[in-house]
């Protein structure tokens, strides 16, 4: 009698410490990279109770939901996230709330532990863009015309095309062609003009019977000296031959434009993203994409013996090695961008099994009540007699 009371005090204590743990499961439903727990109950030996013998963690995925966060990351499949704190301590995580701070390197938003990777060399460390902020200025080299020319026209203009020295001051030219058919069929001579009006370069264009630019006489390149340097700059009117440049089509209307092949100022970045290899692709405000640094991913030969800390934030024992790769190679999962990786929690099995430990824990008092009162009778019955 006296041990079924301890008996049913044993039951009443590990269902109190199963419910703990179904109370933290649910008050982290919707803490991101959460995995929920459950409790494992023995036998006492020699009938002597219940009692808690450990808990385990349910490593199955949790839901992917999309964010409005460009930084947010989730993986898809194996694999956790590695990051480190100022004193070098490595930790691991299955929540990818990130975010590049004002050093421009990624961290998670909670700790603002650093995001490990690699840079576009293959180096380990933590993800860093600072580099990558700006594309540096770029000199214009080349500058296409295309569109029609009227051989009838006694000279044409293109105006307001911008070119950039190698500082990236943007600088603006005109184009001026003169008809010089009179002489040389099909022939026009060019003249490249600043802001000021001062004549920086020149050169001969003509055109074939054909309506197509002559070889030889397709391009010209001037070389004036802009933000203190010389510069060489080619106008390319087409192919020889072709028509996907200038052409000087008798009655047809003059067309002509002008398309900066390239060059630029100083441009920043306007977004970013990862892809599904976890490479930060990095857009420009030119509308240039450049891949950045790719995230690492580790996994473990036992995932279960990962000791759980502070948030969703994790440490390996002393016997477990991670094993460190890029994203979405061997057994490493995918990475979804602009997501976060949710609780796995169930709440409909979580409150099932806080019914089942209700009527446990009733049970268990219901046998603690009649034990006592069967104590009270024989005590009473002792008095008695």
């Amino acid at each position: 009698m006296m041990q079924s009371l301890y008996n049913s005090v044993s039951g009443m204590f590990t269902f109190s410490q199963t419910l703990n743990t179904i109370s933290n499961n649910i008050s982290n439903m919707n803490t991101p990279g959460f995995r929920g727990s459950e409790s494992f109950l023995e036998n006492v030996m020699g009938d002597d109770g219940t009692k808690v013998a450990g808990t385990g963690e349910n490593l199955s995925e949790g839901q992917i939901e999309q964010t409005n966060t460009s930084t947010d990351v989730a993986i898809n499949g194996e694999g956790l996230f590695i990051l480190k704190d100022s004193q070098g301590n490595t930790y691991y995580t299955r929540s990818g709330q990130f975010e590049f701070n004002s050093d421009g390197v990624l961290v998670d938003s909670v700790n603002s532990y650093q995001v490990q990777g690699y840079d576009a060399s293959g180096n380990y460390g933590s993800i860093n863009i600072s580099a990558l902020k700006t594309l540096p200025a770029q000199a214009t080299s080349s500058v296409n015309i295309t569109g029609n020319i009227a051989p009838g026209d006694p000279s044409e203009k293109v105006s307001n095309i911008t070119v950039y020295d190698a500082q990236g001051t943007s600088h603006v030219l005109t184009l001026t062609l003169t008809n010089n058919t009179s002489k040389t069929a099909g022939d026009w001579l060019a003249s490249v003009t600043d802001s000021t009006g001062a004549t920086i370069g020149t050169g001969d264009v003509r055109f074939s019977t054909a309506f197509t630019p002559v070889a030889g006489f397709n391009t010209f390149t001037i070389n004036p000296s802009l933000g203190g340097a010389s510069q060489a700059i080619t106008f390319n009117f087409g192919t020889p031959g072709g028509q996907s440049g200038a052409t000087d089509i008798q009655g047809s209307p003059t067309s002509l434009a002008a398309q900066v092949a390239d060059g630029h100022g100083v441009i920043g970045i306007t977004s970013y993203a990862f892809d599904q290899n976890g490479v930060v692709q990095l857009t420009y405000a030119d509308s240039e994409v450049k891949a950045g640094p790719q995230l690492a991913l580790a996994s473990f030969e036992d995932e279960r013996s990962l000791q759980a800390i502070q948030g969703n934030l994790y440490t390996p024992p002393s016997d477990q090695t991670a094993q460190i790769g890029r994203a979405n190679t061997g057994i490493l999962g995918g990475i979804e961008g602009s997501s976060l990786e949710m609780s796995n929690v169930d709440l409909t099995q979580e409150l099932a099994e806080m019914i089942v430990i209700q009527r446990g824990y009733q049970a268990s008092s219901r046998v603690m009540t009649v034990s006592g009162d069967m104590l009270q009778q024989l005590y009473d019955s002792t008095r008695g007699s």
